[in-house]
């Protein structure tokens, strides 16, 4: 619940710090005296749109702190959790309005978005203007309020992720039903081309293996004569043979070590290099006698590397490309002459989708005609006492073909505000003040079965008084003994019913107005009744009227 609001320098008010008790608290005033700044601070703290028109004149920020007690909240202790946010328990939230720059927000202390603040603020305050009535008017928001007060989120969550999956079925199998007369047409050009790529049957090695051979073939003339000139230098020229020269000289080196030891290993080198250029020469020997042209090889190379080419060409990619090209295609193709296969598979699938996600929303359809008929009892009992003695509210479920995340149905919310008139939709009712009373009936029933632990009435009795006025007032009060309940109001019979009395009243200097909310005492109480009753002119009878209402109301005792 709150606990503790301080707000400065927001439109009429300086400052204000204002401790708030659970209960049904009540905020009264004259018209104009801003009975409403609680609630629009309330608002903009919890992440809601504010420009710096809201700042109050001659001031450079606007400044919002709210204190909540989270005792018992544990879905909200939770959320702080998860979102690294909480401190020991305690949930302080806080919203700064800047003129020249943009606007922040805090929770406990930590700087957050304004999505966060809106999460946050949705699972700690409920806001009822007195224009709420309106949103009743759509369905969506009339399906809304049975499901929560029903407590369906675990079937709406069962029933959503049904859809979801159903859905994701759906547009597949769509998908492969409407490609099936292209995926012909590309069956047969895959079909060709992966032919012509297996009949080429390139192996990864392969394409370095005959450039290589083909370079060989190709110049084996030239091999040749060089070889054999490399071969006369090395060991065949009579005269000047490399490798003679080499002994020659490791000879001579070896009559010279006599002489000097220190020749030995230069020695040993030549005559290495001498033995090394011999065994080359022989070897260079064996190469040229293994030489020998092939025509018919080199023209079966120069065939295999021209389709190689060729399909290279066509497919617009290297020759290296082509194996993975065709482990690409074969798999395309695997797959499309598979699809005939997923197509069922899918359709298979869908069905078991489509029978869980029926199972699902049939549970939750037979769960919301019991609480249809459970609301429509209770919202018709409230209408009586709230003056509607002949009303009856009832709630239609309306099957439709079209599955949605929703469910099967369509709700619609229907009324007969008088003997003899058949019940019909809301958006129907030509009473302003009917429907008015009719929403604050629905409101204060489904309202009381959610989890918010604070809820604010701002205004929702304009345009009733007397008996029908003390009703909603013993309403919201018995709604008080379990939520934290903030009302805004111009009746001296909801007023006199509440466990605490806010007082909104203005005060004037002659440089600046502003808006101050004070807590009342008995006595203050009194004096604030009697204003609400009597006008203009308070007299000692009105005051005695007034005191009678709050001590009445406080018993339980029906006020006269």
């Amino acid at each position: 619940m709150l606990r503790n609001i301080h707000i400065r320098h927001l439109a009429v008010v300086d400052e204000l710090n204002l401790d708030l008790h659970p209960g049904m608290t009540v905020l009264t005033g004259e018209t104009g005296a801003g009975k409403s700044i609680l609630i629009d601070a309330l608002s903009l703290a919890l992440g809601d749109r504010a420009d710096s028109g809201v700042i109050r004149a001659g001031q450079a920020r606007a400044d919002i702190s709210a204190d909540f007690d989270l005792s018992g909240l544990t879905t909200i202790s939770d959320w702080l959790s998860k979102q690294e946010l909480d401190d020991d328990g305690q949930c302080l939230i806080r919203r700064t309005i800047n003129r020249d720059g943009p606007s922040r927000g805090y929770i406990n202390g930590r700087p957050v978005p304004m999505q966060s603040l809106r999460e946050l603020g949705e699972m700690l305050v409920d806001i009822h203007g007195q224009h709420a009535h309106q949103s009743l008017l759509r369905r969506d928001a009339q399906r809304q309020a049975l499901d929560a007060y029903a407590g369906h989120q675990k079937l709406l969550d069962s029933v959503a992720r049904g859809y979801q999956e159903w859905r994701e079925l759906r547009e597949r199998l769509d998908e492969l039903t409407a490609s099936r007369t292209q995926r012909e047409d590309r069956l047969e050009l895959l079909r060709y081309q992966v032919q012509e790529l297996q009949e080429l049957a390139l192996n990864g090695d392969e394409l370095a293996a005959l450039e290589e051979e083909h370079d060989r073939l190709a110049n084996l003339n030239q091999l040749r004569e060089g070889s054999q000139q490399v071969l006369q230098l090395l060991i065949e020229n009579e005269d000047s043979a490399l490798a003679d020269a080499l002994e020659r000289a490791a000879a001579e080196l070896e009559r010279l070590q006599g002489f000097d030891a220190r020749l030995g290993n230069i020695m040993q080198t030549v005559r290495d290099a001498a033995i090394q250029t011999s065994e080359a020469g022989h070897e260079l020997r064996d190469y040229l006698e293994g030489l020998s042209l092939d025509p018919e090889r080199l023209q079966e190379i120069d065939q295999r590397l021209g389709l190689i080419h060729e399909l290279s060409r066509k497919h617009q990619i290297s020759a290296q490309e082509l194996p993975a090209l065709q482990q690409q295609l074969e798999a395309e193709l695997a797959d499309l002459e598979d699809a005939d296969v997923a197509l069922d598979a899918t359709a298979r699938e869908l069905a078991a989708c489509e029978s869980t996600y029926r199972s699902a929303a049939d549970k939750l359809h037979a769960s919301r005609r019991r609480a249809a008929k459970k609301l429509a009892k209770a919202v018709s009992y409230n209408m009586h006492q709230l003056g509607m003695k002949d009303g009856r509210f009832e709630i239609v479920l309306e099957t439709q073909e079209n599955y949605s995340a929703n469910g099967l149905e369509r709700v619609e919310f229907l009324v007969s505000a008088n003997p003899g008139q058949p019940p019909q939709s809301l958006a129907k009712v030509a009473s302003g003040g009917e429907l008015a009373r009719i929403s604050l009936a629905i409101q204060v029933i489904t309202v009381g079965t959610g989890s918010i632990p604070t809820l604010i009435f701002d205004e929702v009795d304009v345009g009733i008084g007397g008996g029908i006025a003390e009703i909603v007032g013993r309403l919201l009060r018995d709604l008080g003994h379990e939520r934290q309940v903030l009302c805004v109001t111009h009746q001296p019979q909801v007023a006199s019913l509440a466990h605490q009395h806010l007082q909104v009243h203005k005060q004037s200097s002659k440089k600046t107005t502003a808006t101050v909310v004070s807590p009342l005492d008995s006595k203050e109480r009194v004096e604030e009744i009697a204003r609400m009753l009597g006008g203009l002119e308070i007299t000692k009878q009105t005051r005695s009227h007034a005191q009678e209402m709050i001590e009445r109301g406080q018993s339980g005792i029906a006020l006269s």
